[in-house]
């Protein structure tokens, strides 16, 4: 049954399409990253803002590093963070400008969770992240908090962990421009 609903995960991500996982931290709805129309159903789902920027999530090193220069520091983040934590760098290289802050940063985690490594693999593109609720609302801390509304207007669902709470409400976030510089956006 894993395989199947995996399968149906994966179909639904290359079609464009939004879904809602369990990622590191709480339940998200994601969409492929590589894919301006999926990000723009995303948005418009969420009921959020344009120009908010959002975070993607890869699975290894070798991705992160398709996508920005990682400077020394922030692989040392990445070692010694005991929480998930999202970086956010300068210049990412080959996403949709929809994804992209203002200044033209991306947030990025590379994830220690086997579920969203496996999805992202065989995606093979890093996968959009943002809290499963609507602009504004509470993030939800389990499957159960997520509203209905929202459940009914995604195109697929993931089975796993919808009964455990997460661990962590959100990851640290912190910012290293180019140049070295560093600053603690979220604890």
């Amino acid at each position: 049954l894993q395989t199947r609903i995996m399968e149906k995960l994966l179909e639904v991500l290359k079609q464009g399409g939004v879904i809602l996982y369990p990622t590191d931290t709480i339940w998200g709805l994601g969409c492929d990253a590589a894919n301006p129309e999926a990000i723009q159903k995303l948005f418009s789902l969420k009921k959020r803002e344009q120009g908010k920027s959002a975070i993607i999530l890869v699975e290894n090193e070798q991705r992160l590093q398709k996508i920005v220069e990682v400077p020394a520091m922030a692989w040392e983040i990445i070692d010694l963070s005991e929480k998930p934590v999202t970086i956010v760098y300068d210049n990412p290289k080959g996403l949709p400008k929809e994804l992209l802050a203002e200044d033209g940063s991306i947030g990025i985690r590379l994830v220690k969770d086997d579920f969203c490594k496996k999805l992202i693999s065989k995606l093979n593109s890093p996968i959009v992240s943002t809290s499963a609720n609507f602009s504004g609302e509470k993030s939800p801390m389990s499957f159960s908090e997520i509203s209905q509304e929202l459940k009914n207007q995604v195109d697929a669902i993931a089975e796993e962990r919808q009964d455990q709470r997460a661990e962590w409400e959100g990851s640290s976030v912190i910012r290293i421009w180019e140049n070295g510089r560093i600053k603690v956006i979220r604890e």
